[in-house]
């Protein structure tokens, strides 16, 4: 039984002392691939020797919508030249994020219509960061047809909201919220949705798990994610395991 994690910064500092121990965890937890997201320019070269060192780490590069101080035009002149000469599975993470202080619509818009043009271009799915967003999010998704889709990361919307994402080619990621009692709105997602309208995550170091909060949160986690899909589909570990990997493989690894 072997899972997928398909949202897993473990090129952040957090692991900078732990990483090796990390991944021997997550392999002896059954968990295979991992997905590494990028957020900023300064940080691609870092995540891009990372994955070098793993076959199975899988980058992603992206400008995230919560570091837009930090992004410049010159930023994405370099993501469309690193989309061409590196090994990525992804554009992302990108998105529209409205929950943070300050936020500004029109410059985010900006950095993802660009973002989801390269996609377009060079044939790529997109990994998708949205808070507070989904309409509008939604909006450029039709406007701009990506071909390969792509993945909601830690979808948070309505069962609505997930319908419209799915029939535009995406899956929408599932991590440590749905192993709270108190995230009715996402357990509910579980249940009424197909199990292949899934994939598993675990956003580490971030979003702990129930029964973690406090701790930085890693990617061998994935496999209690699982456990709580299943208990709450009423079947296999083994069958959420085969299927939400499968959603990743044909996303994300197979060749366009």
């Amino acid at each position: 039984m072997q899972f997928i994690d398909s949202h897993c910064h473990l090129d952040f500092s957090e692991f900078d002392l732990s990483r090796k121990e990390i991944l021997l965890q997550a392999r002896a937890a059954g968990v295979r691939d991992i997905v590494v997201p990028g957020v900023i320019a300064d940080r691609w070269q870092d995540l891009l020797s990372l994955i070098k060192s793993d076959h199975n780490l899988h980058a992603a590069l992206g400008l995230h919508p919560c570091f837009m101080a930090k992004h410049t035009q010159a930023d994405l002149e370099l993501l469309k030249t690193l989309l061409v000469t590196e090994q990525v599975c992804a554009v992302g993470e990108i998105g529209l994020d409205l929950f943070i202080p300050q936020a500004n619509l029109d410059q985010q818009l900006l950095y993802l219509n660009e973002q989801l043009a390269l996609a377009k271009k060079f044939n790529l799915p997109v990994l998708l960061h949205v808070r507070k967003a989904h309409d509008q999010m939604l909006k450029q998704l039709r406007l701009i047809q990506l071909e390969r889709g792509g993945i909601v990361h830690a979808f948070s919307g309505s069962e609505q909201q997930a319908r419209q994402y799915l029939d535009l080619g995406f899956k929408l990621g599932i991590g440590g919220t749905v192993t709270y009692e108190r995230a009715k709105k996402v357990r509910r997602l579980v249940q009424a949705l197909p199990l292949e309208s899934f994939v598993l995550e675990t956003d580490a170091p971030d979003m702990p798990l129930a029964g973690h909060q406090g701790e930085i949160n890693q990617p061998a986690r994935v496999r209690r994610v699982a456990e709580v899909i299943a208990e709450l589909k009423n079947i296999s570990v083994t069958k959420v395991a085969e299927i939400t990997s499968q959603q990743v493989k044909r996303l994300l690894f197979s060749a366009a």
